[in-house]
Parts: C-alpha cells; structure tokens; sequence
C-alpha cells in the first residue's frame, strides 16, 4: 500500500465540472481508498485581480475551494492545492497584461515531438517579476486549503532553450541549472506560506547530475503515461537523492476519444511495480484534457477505479474484475460496453504515444496523413462495433430516469462513429450538437466553446 493514493483532474483543458460532479467524483474516490485529490489549475481559480484570464473558463471559486475542502476532508482525502507555475500558462501569457513575464513573449518554442508552441507558454525564471506575480497567486489562492501539500508544477518548460529572455543565463549555467534556480526560489515562497512544495519531475529528470541538489523537502511527481514508460530507471533517480517522490501514471483518456484501456493498464502497473520497489510514497492517478477534453468522465472511469485498487492493494489488483467494478459503480451493466471502446484504438495496429489513431484523425482538418493500419475496411469494422456500444448503452440513457454514464457512453460511440466517418457531414453536425449537451451533464459552460472549436466542422 502505498502511504498517498493521489488521483489529479485537470481542470483547465477545457472542462471545469461542476460541485456536483466534485463532490460525486470525491465520493467514488473514496470508495475506492484514495485520499488525495488535486484540481490541477493553470487559469481556473478566480483570482480577484485576474479576472481577465479567468473571465469566460467558470473558474473555481474561493468560496467553492473551501467547500470541496471540507467536503473531502469529511471522507478522508487531503485537497492540495496546485497551480502551475512555470511552464503552461499561455492562457495568462497570450494576455497584454502578463506577456511582459514571458521567457519568449513572442511564442515559437520548438516542441520534443515536432513542429512549434505559437504562443507564449513559460514565465520568464530570470526575471523577478515572475516571483513577484507567483507571491500574489499563492496568497490569495493558499489561505483556502488545510493541506499541508502545494504542487506547483513546473513541467513542460519549453520556451527555456536559450533563445528567450534568459539565453545569457542559459548559455552560462545551461538550462538545468537555470530551471533549478527558479524551482527553489519558487519552493521558498511555498515554504514561508507554510505548505510543503511538490513539482513535476520531467524537467530536471533531463538533468540527471542536478537532482542530488533538490532539497529533501520537496516531493517528485514521477509522471509517464505509456506502458513502457522508464519508471524503474526515473524512481531510482529520486530514491537514490533521499527524495520523497509518488509515481504518477494516467487513465490514458484524453486524446483518445474512448480511452486507451490496455496501455493504462501496462502504464499503472509498471508505475506500481518501480513504486514498490523504490519506496515511492505516493501514487498519483492523473487524468488529462488534452485537445479540448472531449472524452466524458466515463472514459476516465477504468483508470480510476484500477489506479485505485493497485495503489491500496498492490501488484494482486491487477487481476481484479474491472467490468463488475465498473457496473457497480455506474449502477448499469454497461463495464463491459465501455470497455470495449476502450480497446478499439488497438485495431489496425495503428499505434501512438500519447493519443489513439482515431483522435488524431478526427481532430485534424488538414495536413495529416492516415497511418497505413487503419484502412477503410478496418474502420467500417471499428464503426459497427462503436454502433453495437451505442445501442447497448441507449437502452438506458434514456427514459424518465436516464443514467448519465450511459449517455457518456453513447456520447464516446458517437465519437469513435464521427472518426471512421471522417468526411459524412450529418454525423459531424450533429456530434457537434452533441458535445454541447453532453458537456452540460456534469461540466461549466466556461471552457465548452474552446472545446468545440477543436472539433472538426463539417
């Protein structure tokens, strides 16, 4: 067991649900024996004097933190808060009034899987005005939480490669030594508002020599999300420092549609087995928007319920009865259905990091290039079973009394429908009709449109 059982939503690509479907999600948390939960937050908590990041996302507020606090508090979860505060934060950047905290005000940072970040997405580490601006945040957004935990973030640094505001400190101290700075500086303002500070590990994993230097009081977020990610070789890293540090796999959900099933399997386990060996304390579940958050909380569902069981149990949860568990959960007998479409993406063999094959082919309009795997007579194939799910889960999401699991099923068969149909302009239409009332199930308005603008239009 492992000492922390973490599960993290994002919160800010695009989707803020609603104190309804937070306070349903705490309850199933609890269920199944985590006691950690974390919003992750890059411009959705309605800070006082930024409401022109914030205005149109349906930010979490104040009053609410405290709230879903209590609320957690009462079934035995810890809600830490987090906020990034490094890397992602082109929604405050794009704005006029924060670009000046830019690493690369202009945007255009090249990006490890190819092509380019057009917009600003880093705070600038040399500058002090960056700390200044993360003090305010933290004041403000701290007072709301009991939990002794803050996560500030600081992934995916991009814009840091010495061709920014800092490229004269970078090509002194290079760009590990650089991020390091600001990682401890901006620990030290957590440290004097009384809460412990934890960061994602990525960026100074690259940087192997320097993470001995990571004070023993911060916490390493250990993240990968494919089944062979390296968690063996990275948690040895942070045990062999003497840090506190949690694995963190994912629920494989976003850029997927309708989940990516196996590859979270292969992902958790592996995230337990280094875990257990190295003496992880936490095991944190995280769980994505990526591309305009269009997969429903059901696609998140199987994750969920098997990080949960691994991190209580151990390696013996692996060979639990993920479909009754899910049934008992959704109180339909619909496991099986969702289950299967979350194996679909392994049809053709056409396999991606980080996203399905039938994602990639729905969410672009130009410019892409189907792989070889999927041809036309797999997809039809991949359509009648997706319509088979549709019509299993129908049968009970509608009526007097529709089960709202059972609508995010059909909405995720109607996904994987739209994908193998890429060019039928009746099925986009209304899929795109569909995102909106499938959103409002459980979800804020703020966020749908920018989600809907990603889907293709017919």
């Amino acid at each position: 067991m492992f000492a922390v059982r973490s599960y993290m939503l994002d919160i800010s690509r695009d989707k803020v649900p609603s104190m309804g479907t937070l306070k349903q999600l705490v309850e199933i948390l609890e269920k199944f024996n985590y006691n950690q939960l974390q919003l992750y937050t890059e411009h959705t908590f309605a800070y006082s004097k930024h409401e022109a990041v914030w205005k149109d996302a349906s930010p979490m507020t104040a009053q609410e933190i405290r709230e879903l606090d209590l609320f957690c508090a009462m079934h035995g979860i810890d809600l830490v808060p987090n906020q990034n505060s490094f890397g992602h934060l082109e929604r405050w950047l794009v704005k006029p009034e924060y670009n000046h905290l830019a690493e690369l005000p202009h945007g255009g940072a090249p990006l490890p899987w190819g092509g380019f970040k057009k917009n600003p997405t880093t705070l600038c580490p040399t500058d002090p005005a960056s700390l200044d601006f993360l003090a305010g945040l933290y004041d403000e957004l701290l007072p709301n939480f009991e939990s002794r935990l803050f996560n500030i973030g600081c992934d995916e640094t991009f814009d840091l490669l010495g061709e920014g505001r800092s490229a004269a400190a970078v090509k002194e101290k290079g760009e590990g030594r650089v991020y390091l700075d600001f990682l401890l500086k901006v620990a030290e303002l957590v440290r004097k508002r009384g809460k412990r500070p934890m960061f994602w590990g990525d960026v100074i994993l690259r940087h192997p020599e320097l993470v001995p230097e990571l004070p023993k009081d911060l916490i390493a977020l250990d993240w990968g999300y494919e089944g062979n990610h390296p968690f063996m070789d990275e948690a040895a890293k942070f045990a062999a420092a003497g840090l506190d540090f949690y694995v963190c796999p994912g629920t494989s959900s976003w850029n997927s549609l309708a989940g990516r099933v196996e590859n979270m399997r292969e992902n958790m386990i592996a995230a337990e087995r280094a875990g257990h060996l190295h003496g992880a304390k936490g095991f944190m579940v995280t769980d994505w928007g990526d591309g305009g958050h269009w997969q429903p909380l059901a696609a998140s569902l199987p994750g969920l319920i098997l990080g949960g069981n691994l991190a209580y149990s151990g390696a013996s949860a692996a060979k639990m009865d993920l479909e009754d568990a899910l049934n008992a959960v959704m109180g339909v007998p619909l496991g099986g259905t969702l289950l299967r479409l979350g194996t679909l993406y392994l049809r053709g063999g056409a396999l991606r990091a980080n996203a399905s094959e039938l994602f990639r082919i729905l969410a672009n309009d130009r410019g892409y290039s189907r792989h070889p795997g999927l041809t036309d007579h797999i997809l039809t194939e991949i359509s009648a079973i997706a319509e088979g799910c549709r019509h299993d889960a129908a049968r009970f999401a509608g009526g007097a009394y529709p089960n709202v699991w059972a609508q995010e099923i059909v909405y995720m068969a109607n996904l994987v429908d739209a994908a193998c149909n890429r060019r039928d302009e009746k099925r986009l239409r209304f899929l795109r009709e569909e995102h909106g009332r499938v959103w409002r199930l459980r979800n804020r308005e703020g966020g749908r449109t920018d989600s809907l603008a990603k889907l293709p239009r017919f």
